[in-house]
């Protein structure tokens, strides 16, 4: 199911956005729902904060009433909801351009002209979103990381092991085409991966998926790729296929 937010300090046009939203739910059997509509940036934050799901975020950018704008908005769900979707819907054309300022990846900029308008970009943007999701569910899953201001989304089937970085508190991912090294610890991801992830030492959590064989006298692990991971004897029972070097 993929949650619907909206912020809109304007109660006619929220409702008309909600409504239009219903609509196209209830006619299209869309796995949506509109889990709230508010005019408050607070609640809205609050509100994705018990949520685990990536969303779709729907935005007026002049929240007149509130202490933020919808970029500020915006920038503070990236940081709880980094793959979510994010829509503006406004009346000043001549603020798009801060999308880029804030550094927001947003999906679409609506402008509140007329009714008929909005109700279609705002069905055109959910349909978009319903076939991103069930692309990604076909291609498989996805890492998130977070570099500074960027937001990476590296494919686990793409993931050959993780290891400890030399540098403190950091991690290095290696994939099929590339290395990325980011804050992050092996035991936390340990336990939000699938099982195609195994700690086979505490320097090192492996994709079984991409090992092409292990010598058990020398402890290591041969990648697919040539490289090489370490594996304590204690821990090479629990991997689920040993292609035995020698």
């Amino acid at each position: 199911m993929i949650p619907i937010y909206i912020c809109e300090d304007d109660e006619m046009q929220r409702n008309k956005i909600v409504a239009y939203i219903e609509d196209y739910i209830t006619i299209e059997h869309r796995d949506m729902r509109v889990l709230l509509a508010t005019e408050k940036p607070s609640k809205l934050l609050d509100a994705i904060n018990k949520k685990k799901e990536s969303g779709l975020y729907f935005l007026d950018v002049a929240l007149k009433t509130q202490t933020i704008n919808g970029f500020e908005l915006a920038k503070e769900i990236r940081k709880t909801d980094p793959r979510g979707f994010i829509v503006f819907i406004t009346s000043h054309s001549e603020m798009s351009y801060l999308t880029f300022t804030y550094k927001i990846e947003a999906m679409d900029y609506i402008i509140k002209d007329d009714y008929d308008n909005i109700r279609k970009r705002v069905i055109e943007c959910m349909e978009s979103v319903s076939k991103r999701i069930d692309n990604h569910g076909k291609k498989g899953k996805y890492l998130t990381i977070k570099i500074d201001d960027r937001i990476i989304h590296e494919p686990l089937e793409n993931v050959l092991f993780i290891e400890t970085s030399p540098r403190a508190h950091k991690v290095i991912l290696h994939s099929r085409n590339r290395q990325i090294e980011f804050y992050g610890k092996l035991r936390e991801m340990e336990s939000e991966l699938d099982d195609r992830f195994y700690r086979t030492h505490r320097a090192f959590l492996v994709n079984q998926d991409h090992i092409l064989e292990v010598d058990t006298n020398k402890n290591v692990i041969h990648m697919v790729n040539g490289e090489k991971c370490m594996v304590s004897t204690r821990k090479i029972k629990g991997l689920k296929k040993i292609k035995k070097k020698g």
